[in-house]
């Protein structure tokens, strides 16, 4: 933990908390999930799975879609389904066939395993603060099993603009009734969570599982490498 911390932890009346790599690592899920569409692609879309024949073909796709439709850049569920269309189409199949691809593709995508921390964390803090989830990533808090904990969810696809974008900051804070310097926000990545969430008033805790350096400008009141030095914190 970076122990010079300059939390008040007097003003705190809610938490916001990013999903992905602050919960559970996101990476291992995803890749299960663009095996199954592959899979499904090559029962269903043997063209397509012969033209991108692994799923790193596929996820090249998506990355470029990403890039070519920046527009949609918070609304990750739609860039992978449009991935799959394209990549459909490429194959001379129908684009249609997306939809169930995709559906499976979300399904396993929900199937993440929390860190070791962080059910007992969240489980602490809920006890205490109504809690937001804020994300801009497509978890869904009840599919994975922390609905009862955070029933706030505030995501960038339902919202209209990503994190670092200080309006979704303002939304979190406005959806349990407390201004924005109330609310504390925790989350994994330097850019999107620390620094969108000091731009936007409020305080943040970078979780650092993996000891980087800060290199963004002002610091995060707190860092932690594991959610219950947050909690001891906290007094919860």
């Amino acid at each position: 933990m970076h122990q010079d911390h300059t939390l008040d932890v007097s003003v705190i009346r809610a938490i916001s908390l990013d999903l992905d790599d602050t919960l559970w690592p996101v990476w291992p899920a995803i890749e299960r999930a663009e095996v199954l569409l592959h899979r499904y692609l090559a029962q269903h879309a043997p063209a397509t799975a012969a033209l991108y024949p692994d799923s790193a073909a596929l996820r090249k796709v998506r990355n470029q879609v990403g890039l070519d439709m920046p527009e949609m850049e918070h609304d990750l569920s739609e860039l992978r389904r449009e991935s799959i269309r394209r990549a459909l189409r490429h194959g001379g199949e129908d684009p249609a066939l997306a939809e169930a691809g995709f559906d499976l593709f979300f399904a396993e995508r929900q199937r993440v395993e929390f860190y070791a921390d962080a059910m007992a964390a969240l489980e602490r803090m809920a006890a205490r603060f109504p809690l937001i989830a804020l994300t801009n990533g497509n978890a869904d808090v009840h599919t994975v099993g922390i609905g009862h904990l955070i029933p706030n969810r505030i995501s960038a696809r339902d919202f209209g603009k990503a994190k670092p974008d200080p309006e979704i900051f303002h939304a979190a804070a406005a959806a349990v009734g407390v201004p924005a310097k109330s609310v504390l926000h925790v989350g994994d990545d330097a850019a999107l969570d620390i620094v969108g969430a000091l731009g936007a008033g409020m305080q943040a805790v970078w979780v650092n599982r993996k000891g980087m350096e800060w290199t963004l400008g002002p610091r995060a009141q707190m860092e932690v490498t594991e959610l219950g030095a947050l909690c001891d914190v906290l007094g919860c």
